[in-house]
C-alpha cells in the first residue's frame, strides 16, 4: 500500500514529525514558500481586479518537482505547514504549484501548535480542507506590499538615488524612529530640583533615612525651578523641627506576567539577553520545530512561536499546576487556575500563548542537547510560563508623612515622604522577574526604622540636587515592537522582518542597542510624509490591518480592500512624479582626492556613506567615510573612529586598523576613568564606564553635550 505524503516547510521539522508519524507516513520539506511573484515585474494585473500572477522560483522548480514525485505514488497527501495565514498561504501554493488538486486523491490541511505526539496525532485524527479566508488575507497583504514598494521604489530612485526602496508598515517604523529624534532635538530641558532630608529618630540616631520633600504642609504640590529657590528652601529645611505625621502600611500584592505571546518574547529577549528579534525568533523555530535530545530523539520543545493569543491549554495549565506542586510547594500554589486575557481586539484567541510543550522537561535537563542560545531561550520561556501559574509576590509596604514644621521662615511648614517594601513572600518571583523598559522609572524604596504617629525626629542633614528633564528615550528594538503593538501595526510574522528591514535599507543604525535615523532614513521619510502622508501614517496602516483581519474571517473580500486602497495611492504617485523635486543626497568634505586633488565628496551607496572624488567619472577614486571621535586608541595611541558593521551595528574602531583591531561597541568617552586612567565608554544616561576596571562615572556636562565631528 502506498505511503501517506506529509508535507511541511523546513527540514527539521520534517525530521520531528517522521519520529512521531512512523513508517506509514513520508514527510517532505518545501523549505518555504513554492510560489511568489516574480522579482523583475509589477506581478499584479491592476485592471483585472488585482490578480496576481504567481511564478515559480528557478531555485524551486527541483523541490517542486521531488513533491510531485512522491505525491504520485501517496494514497493521501496532508499538509501540515504552519499554523498562520501565512501557513496557510504555503499550503495553498503547494497544491496550486504541483497540481496537487487534479485526481481524486484527498488533499487535506492538519494544523497543530505544538509537535508532540498527542498533539500530531490529534490533528492527524481531524484533518480539514485550506481556509481560503487566510490564503485570501496573507495574498491581500502580499499584494499590498508590492504595489508600495514597486511602485514608490521607482520614484526614490528617480528623485533621490538608486537603489533605494520603501515598504508599506517598514516605512511607519522609520517615521516612528524620525519623529522621535525630531523630539529629542526639539525637547527644551527644564531645570527642577530634589531635596531630601536625612532623619533619625531620637532614640536611634544610626538608623538613619532619607525622606523627600514634595509638597507644602497643606498639601500643595511644590516645584522648585531655581537654585535660589532651592537655597531658599534648603534653609528653611536645615532650621525646621520634623514629626512624623502619617504611617501606613499594607500588604500589597504583584501578580504574576501572562505566558509570552510573539511580542513579548521578542521585547524580554532583547532586555534579558540581548537577543535581536530575528534572532529570537529564529531559534524560537528551532525549538518549536524540534532538536534532538539524544535517546529521545527530535522533539519539538515549545509552542508555536507566532501568536498574539495569551491563552494557554487546560492540560498544559494542570501540568504546570501540578510541577509546582511539586517543586515549590503548595504556598506558591493559586487556589485557582490562573487564564490570562489579550486586551486588544485583533488577538487571535484560538491560538496558544508561546510555553514549553513538556513543564516537566527542566531548563538544565537540556544542556547536554542545546546550544548556548537555544538554553537561554527555552529557559526564558519555560520560567514565564511556570511562574504564570505561581502565587502573587506579597510585599509589606511602608509609606510615612513627615512634617518639617518652621514658625519663623514658614508658617506652613513642609511635608516629606519616604517609602520601604519588604518582600514578605517571594511567590512568582522565586522563579522569574518581568523586565522593564528603560523609560518605566520605579519609585526606590528606603529602609525605614519603626516609626508611629507624632515620633519626634532628628536632623542629619539636607541633599539638594538639581535634575532637568529628559526627552523621550529612543526606540529599543523592544521599546519599537512594543510601539507598533500598541499601534497595531504588524502581526506576530512580521515584527522581526519590520526591525531587520529598516536597518538593512540603511535608514536607521542601531547605536548602544538604540535606534538612530540616517540621513536617508531622514530625506526618504520627509518625502513620503509630505507626499503619501497616508501611507506613513499609523492610524491609517493599523486599520488596513484591521481590514486584513476581516480578510482572514471572511467578513471583507480582499480584491475589495485592494480597490479601495489603489486608485488613491495611484493619485498621490502621480502627483508625486510631476511635483516631487530631485534631492541631491551628495555633500562635499573637507578632504581631498589624493590621485587628483580634487574635493571628495560624500555620497549615500547601499553599504552607507563613503567618499568619492567630485572628478567622476574621470576619476573614480573612492575612500570610506570615517567619524572622528577625538578619543585615542588606549592599545596603539590612534584615533577612534565610528565604524559600521556588515549588520548595520555601530561600533568604534582603531583608525590604524588592521594594524591594531581594538574596538568598543558603546561611544568612547574624552575624559579617562579617574581610578585606573583607562578608557571610559558610555554606558547608561549620564553614566559612562571604564573598560578595564569597570568602574562607573557621572559624566560632566561639556561632555554629554559632545558631538562626534565627522571628516
Amino acid at each position: 500500500m502506498a505511503s501517506k505524503l506529509v508535507i511541511v516547510e523546513s527540514p527539521a521539522k520534517a525530521r520531528t514529525l517522521n519520529k512521531i508519524l512512523g513508517r506509514s507516513y513520508s514527510v517532505k520539506a518545501s523549505l518555504g514558500h513554492v510560489r511568489d511573484l516574480p522579482r523583475a515585474s509589477l506581478g499584479v494585473d491592476i485592471d483585472k481586479g488585482f490578480i496576481p500572477k504567481y511564478v515559480i522560483p528557478a531555485a524551486k522548480k527541483k523541490i517542486v518537482g521531488e513533491i510531485q514525485k512522491a505525491a504520485s505514488k501517496a494514497s493521501s497527501i496532508y499538509l501540515a505547514t504552519d499554523p498562520d495565514r501565512e501557513g496557510e498561504a504555503i499550503s495553498w501554493h503547494l497544491v496550486q504549484a504541483t497540481k496537487l488538486d487534479k485526481d481524486d486523491r484527498p488533499v487535506q490541511r492538519v494544523v497543530f501548535h505544538e509537535i508532540t505526539k498527542d498533539a500530531v496525532q490529534e490533528a492527524f485524527q481531524s484533518p480539514r480542507s485550506i481556509d481560503m479566508n487566510l490564503v485570501n488575507a496573507q495574498q491581500a497583504r502580499r499584494i499590498l506590499d508590492r504595489l508600495v514598494g514597486y511602485k514608490l521604489s521607482p520614484l526614490l530612485w528617480r528623485k533621490v538615488q538608486r537603489g533605494l526602496s520603501a515598504g508599506r508598515v517598514q516605512s511607519v517604523a522609520v517615521r516612528m524612529i524620525v519623529d522621535r529624534e525630531q523630539e529629542i532635538q526639539d525637547f527644551i530641558p527644564q531645570e527642577y530640583w530634589i531635596i531630601e532630608v536625612e532623619l533619625a529618630p531620637l532614640e536611634e540616631k544610626k538608623a538613619s533615612f532619607k525622606a523627600r520633600l514634595f509638597a507644602l504642609a497643606d498639601g500643595t504640590k511644590l516645584d522648585i525651578g531655581s537654585k535660589d529657590e532651592a537655597d531658599r528652601v534648603t534653609a528653611d529645611l536645615e532650621k525646621a523641627k520634623y514629626a512624623v505625621k502619617t504611617v501606613v502600611t499594607k500588604q500589597v500584592a504583584r501578580q504574576p506576567a501572562p505566558p509570552f505571546i510573539t511580542s513579548t518574547l521578542q521585547q524580554e529577549a532583547w532586555q534579558k539577553l540581548h537577543f535581536t528579534a530575528r534572532r529570537t525568533m529564529a531559534i524560537a523555530q528551532q525549538l518549536y520545530e524540534g532538536l534532538p535530545l539524544g535517546k529521545e530523539g527530535s522533539v519539538g520543545l515549545i509552542t508555536y512561536m507566532r501568536t498574539d493569543s495569551t491563552h494557554v491549554a487546560a492540560s498544559a495549565i494542570s501540568e504546570a499546576r501540578e510541577f509546582i506542586g511539586e517543586k515549590y510547594g503548595a504556598k506558591f500554589l493559586p487556589p485557582k487556575p490562573r487564564s490570562f486575557a489579550r486586551k486588544v481586539k485583533w488577538a487571535q484567541e484560538a491560538h496558544e500563548a508561546i510555553r514549553p510543550t513538556k513543564i516537566y522537561r527542566q531548563p538544565e535537563q537540556l544542556k547536554p542537547f542545546l546550544d548556548p542560545a537555544q538554553l537561554k531561550l527555552y529557559e526564558l520561556i519555560w520560567k514565564r510560563m511556570v511562574a504564570s501559574q505561581m502565587s502573587a509576590t506579597l510585599y509589606d509596604t511602608t509609606n510615612v508623612e513627615i512634617e518639617a514644621s518652621n514658625a519663623k521662615k514658614q508658617p506652613q511648614g513642609y511635608l516629606l515622604k519616604a517609602s520601604s517594601s519588604v518582600v514578605k513572600f517571594p511567590g512568582f518571583m522565586a522563579v522569574y522577574s518581568e523586565s522593564r523598559d528603560e523609560d518605566e522609572r520605579s519609585e526606590s524604596f528606603v529602609s525605614l526604622p519603626k516609626l508611629r504617629i507624632g515620633d519626634k525626629l532628628i536632623y542629619l542633614g539636607t541633599f539638594p540636587e538639581q535634575c532637568f528633564t529628559q526627552p523621550p528615550p529612543r526606540y529599543t528594538e523592544a521599546t519599537l515592537i512594543k510601539a507598533l503593538e500598541q499601534k497595531g501595526i504588524g502581526r506576530p510574522s512580521t515584527y522581526a522582518p519590520i526591525l531587520s528591514t529598516i536597518q538593512e535599507r540603511d535608514y536607521v543604525n542601531k547605536a548602544d542597542g538604540k535606534f538612530h535615523p540616517t540621513e536617508l532614513g531622514i530625506t526618504v521619510n520627509k518625502i513620503l510624509t509630505a507626499h503619501f502622508p497616508k501611507i506613513v501614517d499609523p492610524g491609517f496602516t493599523a486599520q488596513m490591518e484591521e481590514q486584513l483581519d476581516e480578510i482572514a474571517q471572511g467578513k471583507y473580500a480582499w480584491s475589495a480592500a485592494l480597490q479601495e486602497f489603489y486608485p488613491p495611492f495611484q493619485d498621490m504617485l502621480d502627483k508625486a512624479w510631476i511635483n516631487l523635486e530631485k534631492v541631491s543626497m551628495t555633500q562635499v568634505s573637507e578632504e581631498t582626492c589624493p590621485k587628483c586633488g580634487r574635493p571628495m565628496v560624500i555620497k549615500v551607496g547601499r553599504f552607507g556613506k563613503f567618499l568619492a572624488c567630485s572628478g567622476y567619472p574621470d576619476c573614480k577614486t573612492t575612500m570610506p567615510y570615517i567619524v572622528k571621535t577625538g578619543v585615542s586608541c588606549p592599545q596603539c595611541g590612534g584615533e577612534l573612529v565610528k565604524r559600521i558593521s556588515k549588520k548595520k551595528k555601530v561600533f568604534y574602531g582603531c583608525s590604524k586598523f588592521p594594524k591594531c583591531q581594538f574596538t568598543v561597541n558603546r561611544r568612547p568617552i574624552a575624559q579617562p576613568c579617574p581610578d585606573c586612567g583607562n578608557l571610559l565608554v558610555q554606558y547608561r544616561g549620564d553614566w559612562a564606564k571604564c573598560v578595564a576596571c569597570q568602574r562607573k562615572v557621572q559624566l560632566s556636562e561639556p561632555e554629554k553635550q559632545k558631538e562626534e565631528v565627522a571628516l
